[in-house]
């Protein structure tokens, strides 16, 4: 969900030499295209938009882009549903990793945070909750293969990731 540390998460991964690929930009991409503003509703309805072209249609995006680039281990940070989930299984061999922190702590990080599509008040927040619960998110959470908590802060982020990636490189 957002504000539970993925943007956080892939930095500290990109800074380790791994390729990221994050969803959203697919997304705030669109809406450059358009030549709109990046505002929480522009983005919210390009992501709704977007997926009536079916409900993997933000991954397969992501696929062709991966396509394009090198081979090797790539983390894609944004995944909302079981549909995408498949749409990555398609193509690549996939673990699923959720992270997972509270609706509070996720809130005050958005707010904290203030990328332009970020919610401004508690409802903006249940709003957006409500529309990537919509897409499918809470499915993909639940089938995760690997689940990292994320309430207490960055230090254990980092740590708990690495001992996660140790488990799948060493199958």
């Amino acid at each position: 969900m957002a504000g539970s540390g993925k943007t956080t998460l892939s930095g500290m991964i990109r800074e380790s030499g791994l390729r990221v690929i994050t969803m959203g930009d697919v997304i705030r991409e669109q809406a450059k295209q358009q030549g709109l503003e990046p505002t929480r509703e522009n983005i919210g309805h390009l992501a709704e938009e977007i997926r009536k072209e079916g409900p993997d249609a933000v991954a397969r995006h992501c696929v062709e882009m991966l396509k394009r680039g090198p081979d090797g281990l790539i983390v894609v940070d944004g995944i909302r549903s079981l549909a995408e989930v498949d749409a990555f299984k398609d193509g690549f061999d996939v673990v699923l990793i959720a992270l997972w922190a509270s609706p509070l702590s996720r809130y005050k990080r958005l707010t904290r945070r203030g990328r332009s599509d970020d919610p401004k008040t508690w409802e903006e927040f249940k709003e957006r909750e409500r529309r990537e619960l919509g897409f499918g998110i809470g499915d993909a959470i639940a089938s995760s293969d690997y689940m990292i908590k994320n309430d207490d802060g960055i230090d254990n982020l980092k740590p708990a990731f690495d001992e996660i990636m140790g488990m799948i490189r060493n199958g």
